[in-house]
């Protein structure tokens, strides 16, 4: 077997606990926003909905460079493996910074046309969040794209600790510029943004070092391979589209969201940050997912990657309920930390409530058991039932159900538990076709 449980608890235990960190980290930033006010904490709702969405997009650029990387660990190529994991550095670096510049130039044109007439204050603050969000945008996506790196051959343990550096100067830094020098949102976004310039800084000072299996030897000579850039692109634009479009929807969907009033605007936001706590050990599994098979389709040993796909998908479950059963019992303890009003705190309780009875039944079906299928390199499958389960029925659902049906923001959730359905459904009828094996990137 290619890895031995001991292998399976190093990989995973790390990504649990750096996943446990950046959930801890926007619940601690929600809880000290929210001392400012509710504009605060729906101006960083509503502009985290397009920050999530570029990030997500480096994110799926890290995935196709470590699905390429693992699988070239896979088949014993380790050289290949190390100038695969150059050419995503390149990569991510020129993309990031392009977003970077253009958000920045179009950034208050941007906000008011996708969230149209919010309250002044929120707009206000938003604009703010979003201009030094932009410029953390390089910092975060080659942190992104260097801790998958390290994933890809199993070393979670790189990317946890630094992630744990990150996230321990985010705290202190917010603590200090919203209580210190009380500049709420401005204080909350300049922590935001500091912490990242160093994570990213650490992160690559450790992948140039030459004990590391994918190290980068050499920053100051790089040049263009259209074949490899072509292969990590051949996952990377298909994960990218897919949580392009899902994010995008989304910000859609806050648009309509932001029409129900800032009781559901910060109401949305709480439940998003608690909601992200309940699903901590599928985010963990879903990137596991992707070093556990991408090097058995490496490997070209597909009875073994079957075998780890139902052994994570088992502890996933598992790991799950009881998480969601511990957060569900600790809500209306957690609840009032946020200093929210009584109709935004009786809203939140509802959406958190609902989402941890569906989250537990079909959650790692539709969103960690896909990572399984994109690994082996198909995911251009992923990216059309993702995408077309979406724009269907979360985003015409969400309005059907939320402004013609008046059921608010619980419609809107409703909705998505709908898209989760569907999607679970598509992929696990591709994963039982067998169509998804045999299909090797490298």
């Amino acid at each position: 077997m290619m890895f031995t449980n001991q292998d399976l608890k190093k990989l995973i235990i790390p990504l649990v606990i750096e996943q446990l960190l950046a959930v801890t980290v926007g619940f601690a930033d929600t809880i000290m926003v929210s001392n400012v006010g509710e504009a605060a904490v729906s101006a960083v709702s509503l502009v985290d909905g397009i920050n999530i969405l570029l990030i997500n997009i480096f994110a799926a650029l890290g995935t196709g460079g470590a699905v390429v990387a693992a699988q070239f660990i896979g088949q014993g190529s380790h050289e290949r493996a190390r100038y695969s994991a150059k050419q995503l550095i390149m990569i991510t670096a020129i993309l990031s910074a392009i977003i970077m510049l253009v958000v920045i130039a179009v950034n208050g044109t941007l906000l008011h046309l996708i969230f149209g007439d919010v309250d002044i204050d929120v707009m206000k603050n938003a604009e703010i969040y979003f201009l030094f969000s932009a410029i953390s945008y390089p910092f975060i996506a080659l942190y992104n794209s260097g801790a998958a790196l390290f994933r890809a051959t199993g070393n979670s343990k790189i990317s946890m600790v630094n992630s744990a550096i990150m996230n321990v100067i985010n705290i202190v830094l917010n603590a200090v510029f919203i209580y210190g020098f009380q500049w709420g949102v401005f204080g909350a976004v300049l922590a935001t943004l500091i912490a990242r310039a160093i994570a990213c800084c650490v992160i690559l000072y450790v992948l140039s070092h030459s004990d590391n299996e994918l190290r980068i030897e050499d920053f100051k000579h790089w040049s263009f391979d259209r074949i490899y850039i072509r292969k990590i692109l051949s996952i990377g634009v298909p994960s990218g589209l897919e949580n392009g479009m899902f994010q995008f929807g989304k910000i859609l969907v806050q648009s309509l969201i932001a029409t129900f009033g800032t009781y559901s605007i910060a109401a949305n936001a709480v439940s998003n940050n608690l909601a992200q706590m309940q699903i901590i050990p599928g985010m963990a599994m879903g990137l596991a997912m992707v070093t556990v098979v991408g090097q058995c389709a490496g490997a070209n040993q597909y009875d073994q990657a079957r075998y780890y796909i139902k052994k994570l998908m088992k502890i996933t479950y598992l790991s799950m309920f009881i998480l969601i059963a511990i957060l569900l019992m600790a809500t209306p303890l957690i609840l009032p930390f946020y200093s929210l009003s009584r109709e935004t705190t009786d809203l939140a309780y509802q959406c958190i409530f609902l989402h941890g009875l569906i989250a537990i039944t079909i959650w790692p079906l539709s969103f960690t058991f896909p990572n399984a299928l994109r690994a082996a390199n198909d995911a251009k499958y992923t990216m059309i039932v993702s995408a077309l389960s979406m724009w269907i029925f979360r985003f015409c659902l969400s309005y059907v159900l939320g402004q013609y049906m008046n059921m608010g923001l619980l419609g809107v959730w409703i909705a998505m538990f709908v898209d989760w359905g569907v999607r679970c459904i598509f992929f696990v009828w591709r994963y039982q076709s067998g169509k998804w094996m045999n299909r090797q990137l490298v």
